[in-house]
């Protein structure tokens, strides 16, 4: 007798969720738990950033006096503050010291950091050691820098002063003449940068293979050619990002300047940040409006950098 067996059908639970309902559970979940790990991140930028840019805009568009600063309800005068202070004379001087300063300090130290970084990337005994000790500047507080270099640069005591005089040269009054008030803050703060530009710039030569080095030597590349053809092209992207955090923190520059010179002697050092200082906080009627004006200023030039930044990027990476 054959055996017919019945087909054995499979019903699901009437309270089993639709596999459909359980991936949207899932997905959703996973979106929580993202959203959960930026949660510090997104307050992190709102508190620091954002709120600080949001209320130093707020500042620039108002008659702020020390009185509406403590009480509040300071009139709304819109871009007032930014015609005063674009129609100011020091604006100019400061626009001009600003970019020389910013411009020079860059050109250094990214050449000495570029040269110190090729030549430690040769590996010798004492290598590492001088690597570190060579951090140093940027490892101390710029109070500390500023100071160093303040003494160092003194007309009367100072180091530099003495040594001139020891093989001959005149005295320079650094830190007290228009002339050279610019270039002391200038040599200090290439000091303060060069070890930056050394790591980053060392680190991008570490990731450059051996392989291309040995194949421009058989082609007869000598060791111009092989910085020229190889290591500059191929370090371009490292640099790229070097100069432009160099150039965001150089703008801001403020303890150095402030500590060496304050900005003089007659304005012949003042930068659109030691400028900012002084009219908010330089004097006994302090100007709360149009130094949070100069602050905004330096923040847009800032942003254009990045701006161009990012362009310059997206076109490297599409050719």
């Amino acid at each position: 007798m054959q055996d017919i067996r019945e087909p054995v059908v499979l019903t699901a639970r009437p309270d089993a969720p639709a596999p459909g309902r359980a991936g949207r559970a899932r997905r959703r979940r996973q979106q929580l738990l993202a959203w959960a790990f930026l949660l510090p991140l997104v307050a992190y930028l709102v508190l620091c950033y954002g709120y600080p840019l949001a209320t130093n805009i707020d500042l620039s568009l108002r008659g702020y006096t020390v009185r509406t600063f403590v009480h509040g309800g300071a009139p709304l005068v819109w871009f007032d503050n930014y015609v005063t202070v674009f129609g100011d004379p020091t604006f100019r001087t400061a626009l001009f010291d600003t970019v020389v300063f910013t411009a020079a300090s860059l050109l250094f130290q990214y050449g000495i950091g570029l040269a110190m970084a090729v030549f430690f990337a040769r590996n010798f005994r004492l290598g590492p050691t001088l690597r570190a000790l060579f951090l140093v500047p940027w490892l101390l507080p710029l109070i500390v820098s500023g100071s160093t270099w303040a003494w160092l640069l003194n007309s009367e005591s100072g180091v530099v002063n003495s040594v001139l005089g020891w093989v001959g040269g005149g005295k320079i009054d650094w830190l007290t003449s228009p002339s050279w008030s610019l270039v002391s803050v200038i040599i200090a703060n290439i000091w303060i940068g060069v070890p930056f530009n050394l790591v980053v710039l060392h680190s991008g030569l570490q990731n450059i293979p051996a392989e291309v080095y040995e194949a421009a030597s058989l082609d007869g590349a000598g060791a111009w050619q092989r910085f020229r053809h190889v290591t500059f092209p191929l370090l371009r992207p490292v640099s790229a990002i070097t100069l432009l955090l160099g150039l965001v923190y150089t703008l801001k520059v403020f303890d150095v300047i402030w500590i060496m010179t304050k900005g003089g002697p007659g304005g012949s050092s003042t930068t659109l940040a030691t400028w900012s200082y002084q009219l908010g906080f330089g004097s006994m009627l302090p100007r709360f409006g149009p130094s949070a004006a100069v602050g905004n200023v330096l923040i847009l030039l800032a942003l254009v950098a990045g701006l161009l930044y990012i362009r310059t990027q997206r076109r490297q990476e599409e050719a």
